[in-house]
């Protein structure tokens, strides 16, 4: 069972009714998310819906021939395998910890029952589910329209909204796969940031040493998404 305090640390659950919260509370287990561990995977039943505390989540878009690429990163502002409150059922997604954290998950099947119930809920839900489009929707134009530079300094910032931390544990393969490009690529942008001072990179760590240098680098598309704000996902009680 989660306590307020903690589930006070995940938007999504901050703003649930207090009814669908209290009538979820005893099925909140805190689990710890250790980096590199599948939360879900594509096509596969959704076992669990996930409120993450910290960390950050990946989520990827799987080709048949295996080959994945990372569309979403979710963190303590939403929630993984949340699409099952509204009765979907299989995963469309594969969920990967990127970076580790904390989260309180919930039996699917419960949280559906609850929501099934509740307007209030399932209008919260489909509304987050629409902030998650919003976001989608400008990576795509981000990836379509953007240097790699760019985009690189944007995800770096995104990332460190989500963990809350001026020191991002991420490795060359995953900013290769949000990027879209080869590691060869990525080490080539990190030296020209860690050249400027704006960042400090070592295998596996990146540290934002000026960040508002970094927003010079990054595209309009960080602005745009810091323009969707958590109370977006907020609702009446």
């Amino acid at each position: 069972m989660g306590s307020r305090h903690e589930e006070s640390q995940n938007q999504l659950l901050a703003a649930m009714p207090s009814a669908e919260l209290a009538a979820l509370r005893p099925h909140l287990k805190q689990v710890t998310l250790e980096h590199g561990s599948q939360l879900k995977d594509s096509g596969e039943r959704i076992q669990y819906a996930y409120f993450p505390l910290s960390g950050m989540v990946s989520l990827l878009s799987v080709m048949s021939d295996g080959r994945a690429v990372k569309t979403a990163v979710v963190g303590h502002e939403g929630g993984v395998g949340i699409q099952s409150g509204l009765g979907i059922a299989n995963a469309h997604s594969r969920a990967i910890v990127e970076v580790q954290g904390a989260a309180l998950r919930a039996p699917a099947l419960q949280f559906h029952r609850i929501a099934r119930d509740s307007e209030k809920l399932r209008d919260l839900l489909v509304r987050y589910r629409e902030f998650c489009f919003a976001q989608m929707q400008q990576s795509v134009a981000c990836n379509a329209l953007h240097g790699a530079e760019e985009r690189l300094a944007r995800w770096l910032l995104h990332s460190s909204d989500i963990v809350g931390s001026h020191v991002l544990p991420l490795t060359q393969e995953f900013l290769a796969q949000v990027l879209g490009v080869r590691r060869t690529t990525v080490t080539g942008l990190a030296q020209t940031l860690l050249q400027s001072g704006v960042i400090d990179y070592r295998r596996g760590r990146i540290e934002i040493r000026n960040r508002d240098q970094l927003k010079r680098f990054a595209c309009e598309c960080y602005d745009v998404l810091q323009r969707l704000p958590p109370q977006y996902l907020r609702s009446k009680r």
